[in-house]
This record gives C-alpha cells, structure tokens and sequence, in this order.
C-alpha cells in the first residue's frame, strides 16, 4: 500500500460563514469514513500563526525557510492500493471542502 498526500492552499477554501459550519461537518464525515475504511493515517491543518522556522543540523533556528516552500491549508494522509483510489478520496474531499484538492504520493520507504 502507498501512502497519498491530498492537500490545498487556505486560499483555495473560500467560504461564507453560513457555509462553512455545513463544510467541517462534510470534511469530518469524509475523514470518519476514511477511518472506518482503515485507510486514514493522519490529517490536519497548518496553524498560518505559527511562523516556520529553518533548524540546521547543528540546532541553529532562522526565521528565513527555503524559498517557494511556504505551506499553508489542510491536508490528509491516506494508505491506499493505488492512485485511482487516491484520486477517489481526493474527490470525496474536494466536494466536502469545497475546493479541488492536490494529490502527491510519497516515495516508498521499507522502513516507514
């Protein structure tokens, strides 16, 4: 089994407030079904009021991250047979989140 990456930007969720009680409550329900299915490793939000910081190998912290790596929005793992089941979770995501959704599918590791 692969693990997938299903991710969006913040900027691509644009809710009113009416709307976006109704979204969390779809987006939880993909997540409980993901669950129930065994495929769900973990999923969450980058908190966008934490500033990330670069850590060298010596333990030194600088507020400047490599350029073009700011990452923002939501995102889920999923362990999955193969990428036409990714790319049906990440559907089942992208219409209880109201926004198309990015797929990446993490190299094999033997020891992960």
């Amino acid at each position: 089994m692969t693990k997938y990456l299903i991710s969006f930007p913040s900027e691509a969720m644009v809710l009113t407030d009416e709307e976006f009680p109704i979204v969390v409550a779809e987006s939880h329900a993909v997540i409980e079904e993901a669950k129930a299915a065994g495929v769900y490793v973990f999923g969450g939000g980058i908190d966008e009021n934490v500033d990330p910081v670069l850590v060298s190998a010596e333990g030194s912290v600088s507020t400047e991250i490599y350029p073009g790596t700011e990452i923002k929005g939501g995102f889920t793992v999923l362990e999955l047979p193969n990428r036409k089941a990714a790319e049906e979770w990440a559907s089942k995501i992208a219409a209880s989140c109201r926004c198309s959704q990015e797929l990446r599918e993490f190299m094999f590791d033997p020891q992960s």
